[in-house]
């Protein structure tokens, strides 16, 4: 398309379903990497990966000419085939069926980038679910708490 010029970043959150601590340290370097590796498979960018054992956000750059709900479906669906055919761990893995994903400007992506970083120490002090309701708040989603943990 001539003189369409795009820079897509979204924040995206998503767990392990059931929440359940699936991702622990010894193996969240190889969830990451699965999770990167199949973002670049599908022409997205991974910008920055980072969680804790039940939960993961990326820092996505999507081309223009994919829809956030497909990068979504492609990024979870691929990675978790990927984690299982890995053999980084005996048990089955699963994502949660949704997800959370926020748009970023430019000047915004730094900060972004350092939140993700900081998920360990984040989490000393508040839980994935009351993390998620502040991001869905702060970003005006409305949501029925009867309905959002699935």
């Amino acid at each position: 398309m001539a003189n369409t010029f795009t820079e897509l970043h979204y924040h995206c959150v998503f767990s392990t379903k059931n929440r359940e601590n699936f991702i622990q340290k010894d193996i969240e370097k190889n969830v990451w990497a699965i999770l990167a590796k199949t973002a670049s498979s599908h022409g997205m960018h991974a910008v920055r990966i980072g969680g804790i054992e039940n939960h993961v956000h990326v820092l996505l750059d999507i081309p223009k000419t994919l829809a956030v709900s497909e990068a979504m479906k492609r990024l979870k669906g691929g990675s978790s085939v990927a984690i299982n055919e890995s053999g980084i761990s005996t048990r089955p893995f699963k994502w949660q069926d949704g997800y959370a994903a926020f748009t970023v400007s430019a000047s915004a992506k730094p900060d972004v980038v350092e939140y993700i970083a900081r998920q360990r120490e984040h989490h000393r002090t508040r839980t994935f679910e009351e993390e998620y309701i502040v991001l869905l708040e702060k970003h005006g989603i409305g949501y029925d708490p009867k309905y959002l943990w699935g």
